[in-house]
């Protein structure tokens, strides 16, 4: 009937449209080429006429929240160093009913002190007074009498306005300006502030690349981008007020639940991209403002000063980018994570609905806009609490009124002034509208479809239609767009990946269909009747970081949270399933797919949204004991660069391990650093050898680059372990598995005959077994059991020394099995006695008290705790010197490249260069970065010949060995799914591939080889598989270095540990651990001999296996320890690299001989 073509016209148009937008969308980007903006070249340095201010608007809701949003501003200043950029916290507390509450003021105090902290740690050639390299700006709560609240004035709106405002009136007095400014505390030098041009405003989460800032400072600050603000038009009409980059999302955020990478697109950094499409910069040269990016001050202020009413406007970014007109750096990105939880998603979508409905009276020829002041009474906040007053952020706040005094202030009244927005802006507020009823549309058409109008199945075709033709229509297209240089094979699998992810896209929208058209009319019936009937809560809004908690909390009761919170879709599912098999079971049979869809959604949606966790390795307990005694024995020290950086972190895994207390690692540290502080050095990088006798380097002088990038990588990790000793409790729970490893090796090694011994090891055993198990919880316990444990030990070192005094076996075998036994007990010994000792040491009485940290202990005023956390600083602060070497003697500024080292006695740099991704030197040059010894370009100009290993595209190396591919992730962390992560496992599987090939145990590094030198050294070089090597002739040499497959633990645990299984069961195995290699080349092989045993031990190898079973065994401590150094941080985005959809694969003919 006509009544009913009216609503169904409506309908259709509007989930017609969003097929239309999609397509005009697509077509769009494909029939215009994206013009990057154009940029000054700051690369140098920033100008002081273009000062910047980073700025993170963000809340203070705890004191981890504090400590969380501090060390990330560290973390965006070391990645942006630059004498004329800026950063600060613009911070406000939560709502509350109360002007102040009991823990605001050790919030504010902690944000002040760590920001005190900054300045004083990066203070400028030691001025530590300097203190204009970060701030703090934090507002106080104002009453709001319309929201009946106290607040943060306009939230984050309110916060830039009052930056700006302080900004520029401090032009006249920094210190009148900031007293008379809507802060209540701001903490750095002020006077600086005055010449701030640009702000960069930043989310919480937002991670801000290496140098990503001055490219937004080059390009603000370019001619043709100047902002021109039209008077007549009321706004920026040319040029741009605002500059917004690129958003791409965070690699490790995608990796925290599969509904993250469903719709985290494609995650990671992206080489080969310099800017991508974008409809409204391509076609009309402006872009959308989503609150992330550079603003001009004085333009941002000329177009929105005073313009928009108080409490009315949420989303503010959008329009303020109509105002001062906003565009797209789109050669330009910032990172932040996508939300892991479907529930946090919805919240977040749920905020803008409102918001975006909120301004659409910006659609009309009239918009909303601030009056003159005028006095208006105002209702009193609740007595005792006090007043605030809700002045403009452009204006000094007006005093507080005293507890239980009226409140009669200015208030901001409301008028409306002609729409000064332009069509596109127009239009993009309306789009925002438009997209929000999509989902109301097509589930209305979709009952309307199965219940009222005729045909349903082409009403469900053509819906499904809507959400499934621009993605299939983008997939048929890529097909047919081969590159040339890439193998069919490859472009294919490219294709489908693709594919594949938009189809699940898909089929999860039409499976939340009814549940997004309820929260997007529910966001759209709420906005109205605050904005109509209730003229209240219009600013309502919860940070992302406290929605994903939130989600957090509601999604630990699992899938039944999920359905109390989605539980329209399957109700509307079963209503109308029940409806059609009773009137049209026809019917039933064309909706069924689609009805099965939302009757599941919220089991789809909480499979989704559970944490991924990363994948451990599966082994026997047999297995985890053979790896457990295999790296008791595998601890030595030598004397090169890389040995010495080993070394230090070889103590910090004997700690981790259980082996020694921290008084040990600490001891054994100050020890090595001292030592390492008296060799002689060249321009901050140790040599290639030392003597270790006389401590002098030996001939000829030489400055390997990847040795002293292995140091410094190391010697910044052992800064962050033995800063973290303070937060460690006294004595671990690891101890204990230390000592029971200890004992187990003894057992091995003792004479089963000796009865008394025996009774002995079963004590102990039991003893250490119920330590294991239920560590001891208190100073007592604690005391008590290890008193037990070292007298145990005593006893059997005692019964173990007689029992080899009195053996009449003189045998050799008999004798070094009775000695290495005697060793073993011995250990066990010292190392019950060296705890208790600490344990003694720091706490010298044995209460009831819980065990504490050392932290604690110093706060609880024992002088001996203080005494060592001022040692581990002083270590610490040793550790970032003697790794702060120079770089630039090793870098061919020409060709970006580190080279191989430098004779120093001829002052020549070798010709050769590390000149790809895939080698050892990596490490090397991310420390360089991250210290900035050296621009990040040097990273990107790694080569990355891919070859295909697998069907996979993998990274080329030059000799193929494991040590290439593996040695950094010693202490470097990997990322799933990235270009690294993806070629070391391809190297590991190559690898194995090829043993089972060669028919012998897998495992190829460089090593020592079948053949000795004059003075009867083995002699030494790289061996590798081919095929993962560029170099020639890799396929004459058979040479299998156990170490190899204790690198690959850290890729494939389980395959690398039955390789060492079988290299133990076949003898390799000596005093020190496995030996250096076997040789398997015929060519150096005795007549009648199938291999050769190099039996030697190379420290670097047993170094590099000890953490290599960290590794696996402590769930990666070196890498946690990397990953916190706020150097590293800055930079880790390198380490993200996403694997390339399709290119041009290197080729060559795999020599398998």
């Amino acid at each position: 009937s006509d009544p009913v073509l009216l609503p169904i016209g409506i309908l259709s148009l509007l989930a017609a449209s969003q097929l239309a937008v999609a397509l005009v969308n697509w077509l769009a980007t494909l029939l215009v080429t994206p013009h990057p903006l154009p940029k000054m070249d700051f690369s140098e340095g920033i100008p002081p006429q273009s000062r910047t201010l980073v700025v993170v608007p963000t809340m203070l809701t705890s004191a981890q929240s504090v400590e969380n949003l501090v060390e990330a501003l560290e973390v965006r200043f070391l990645a942006n160093r630059d004498e004329c950029l800026h950063f600060g916290l613009l911070t406000d507390l939560r709502d509350a009913q109360q002007e102040s509450l009991p823990e605001d003021g050790p919030l504010v105090r902690l944000a002040q002190a760590r920001i005190d902290e900054l300045n004083e740690k990066y203070g400028d050639g030691g001025d530590k007074a300097k203190g204009d390299n970060f701030f703090l700006f934090h507002r106080p709560r104002r009453w709001n009498p319309q929201e009946r609240i106290w607040m943060g004035y306009e939230r984050k709106r309110g916060k830039l306005a009052d930056l700006n405002a302080l900004l520029r009136s401090g032009k006249r007095d920094a210190a009148s300006a900031v007293a008379n400014s809507g802060f209540s505390l701001v903490v750095g030098d002020t006077a600086v502030l005055s010449d701030v041009k640009y702000v960069v405003t930043l989310d919480t989460d937002t991670q801000l690349p290496r140098d990503a800032a001055r490219q937004f400072v080059g390009a603000m600050a370019h001619p043709l981008n100047h902002p021109r603000y039209d008077e007549a038009k009321r706004r920026v009409a040319e040029g741009y007020g605002i500059l917004q980059p690129r958003v791409a999302i965070s690699l490790p955020g995608t990796n925290r639940s599969r509904y993250a990478r469903l719709y985290g697109g494609e995650p990671g950094i992206d080489p080969y991209t310099r800017a991508v499409s974008d409809v409204y910069q391509d076609v009309f040269g402006e872009g959308s403002f989503i609150g992330k990016g550079i603003y001009d001050v004085d333009a941002f202020e000329q177009a929105l000063g005073g313009r928009f009413p108080e409490n009315r406007i949420l989303s503010h970014d959008l329009l303020e980018g109509c105002y001062a007109r906003a565009g797209l750096l789109s050669d330009a990105q910032l990172y932040e994570d996508y939300p892991a939880r479907y529930s946090a998603d919805v919240s977040r979508r749920h905020r803008w609905i409102r918001g975006d409905w909120q301004i659409a009276g910006w659609l009309l020829s009239r918009v909303p806009s601030l009056a003159v002041r005028v006095p208006a009474c105002m209702p009193e906040p609740p007595a005792g609490r006090g007043a605030c007053s809700a002045d403009s952020p452009s204006r000094p706040p007006a005093p507080l009124p005293q507890a239980g005094e009226g409140s009669v202030e200015s208030r901001c009244a409301t008028s409306a002034e002609a729409n000064p927005l332009s069509e596109l802006s127009q239009w993009k507020l309306f789009d925002n509208l438009r997209r929000s009823l999509v989902p109301a549309a097509l589930t209305l058409l979709f009952l309307l479809g199965w219940t009222v109008l005729s045909s349903a199945w082409f009403w469900t075709v053509s819906l499904i239609g809507i959400l499934l033709l621009p993605p299939l229509c983008a997939s048929i297209l890529d097909l047919f767009r081969k590159p040339e240089e890439v193998l069919l094979r490859q472009h294919l699998a490219a294709v489908a990946g693709s594919t594949s992810r938009h189809m699940k896209q898909v089929a999860f929208e039409f499976a939340c269909l009814p549940y997004e058209a309820y929260f997007s009319l529910d966001a759209i019936v709420r906005t109205a009747w605050r904005m109509v009937v209730a003229r209240r809560r219009l600013l309502e809004w919860n940070p992302s970081s406290e929605a994903e908690r939130e989600s957090t909390e509601r999604d630990r009761n699992g899938l039944a949270a999920s359905i109390r919170s989605m539980w329209v879709a399957p109700v509307i599912a079963t209503a109308v399933a029940v409806h059609l098999a009773a009137s049209t079971p026809a019917v039933l049979a064309v909706a069924g797919p689609v009805l099965f869809l939302w009757f599941a959604a919220p089991g789809v949606a909480w499979w989704l949204s559970r944490p991924l966790a990363r994948r451990k390795a599966t082994l026997t307990g047999e297995q985890t004991l053979f790896l457990r005694a295999l790296r008791v024995a595998s601890v030595a020290h030598r004397t090169s660069p890389t040995n010495m950086g080993l070394a230090l972190l070889a103590n910090l895994s004997a700690y981790d391990f259980g082996y020694i207390p921290a008084g040990q690692l600490i001891e054994r540290t100050a020890n090595t650093l001292r030592t390492m502080e008296g060799l002689e050095r060249y321009r901050g990088h140790f040599y290639n050898w030392y003597d270790t006798q006389t401590l002098q380097p030996m001939p000829p002088l030489y400055v390997s680059t990847v040795d002293s990038g292995n140091l410094g990588g190391h010697l910044l990790t052992l800064r962050a372990g033995l800063l973290a000793l303070a937060d460690d409790r006294i004595l671990g729970a690891r101890l204990f598995d230390g000592l029971s490893d200890t004992l187990r090796i003894f057992a091995e090694a003792a004479d089963a005959s000796d009865r008394v011994a025996t009774g002995l090891l079963t004590g102990l055993r039991t003893e250490l077994e119920s330590a294991s198990a239920a560590p001891p919880t208190t100073l007592a316990a604690a005391r008590l059991s290890l008193e037990r444990l070292a007298a145990g030990a005593a006893d059997l070192v005692a019964q173990v020394e007689s029992g080899v005094a009195g053996r009449g076996d003189t045998a050799p075998e008999s004798e070094a099995k009775g000695t290495e036994a005697k060793g073993w007990a011995q250990a066990l010994e010292r190392q019950c006695r060296e705890a208790l000792a600490e344990l003694t040491f720091l706490a010298e009485s044995a209460a009831n008290d819980a065990i504490p940290t050392l932290r604690e202990l110093a706060k609880a005023g024992s002088a001996r705790a203080r005494d060592r956390m001022a040692a581990i600083e002083r270590l610490a602060v040793q550790s970032g010197e003697l790794a702060d070497m120079e770089y630039d003697f090793l870098f061919d500024k020409a060709r970006h490249l580190l080279t191989i080292g430098y004779n120093v006695g001829e002052r020549r740099a070798d010709a050769s260069y590390y000149d790809l991704l895939a080698s050892e030197a990596r490490l090397c040059s991310f420390v360089a970065i991250a210290q900035g010894q050296l621009p990040q370009e040097s990273w990107f100009a790694l080569g990355r010949l891919l070859i295909g290993a697998g069907g996979e595209p993998v990274l080329l190396s030059w000799s193929g060995s494991m040590f290439e591919y593996l040695m950094p992730l010693l202490v470097m962390p990997t990322y799933d799914n990235t270009l690294l992560d993806q070629t070391c496992k391809a190297a590991v599987a190559r690898q194995i591939e090829y043993g089972s090939q060669r028919g012998v145990p897998w495992g190829m590094s460089e090593s020592g080889y079948n053949t000795v030198d004059v003075h009867l050294n083995y002699q030494y070089r790289a061996f590798g598989v081919p095929g993962l090597g560029l170099k020639r002739g890799l396929a004459e040499d058979l040479v299998v270095a156990p170490y190899a497959s204790a690198l690959a633990l850290m890729v494939a645990p389980e395959e690398a540990c039955l390789n060492l299984q079988r290299l133990a069961a076949e003898g390799f195995v000596g005093r020190f651990g496995l030996f250096e290699a076997i040789d398997y080349t015929p060519a150096r092989q005795r007549r009648g001999q199938s291999k050769a045993v190099v039996r030697a031990f190379m420290a670097h190898h047993q170094g590099m296996s000890l953490l290599a079973l960290a590794y696996l065994v402590l769930e990666r401590p070196m890498q946690r320890r990397f990953e916190s150094e706020p150097l590293f941080q800055a930079i880790m985005l390198l380490l993200q690299e996403r694997i390339p959809k399709a290119t041009a694969l290197f080729s060559h003919t795999a020599q398998l001989s």
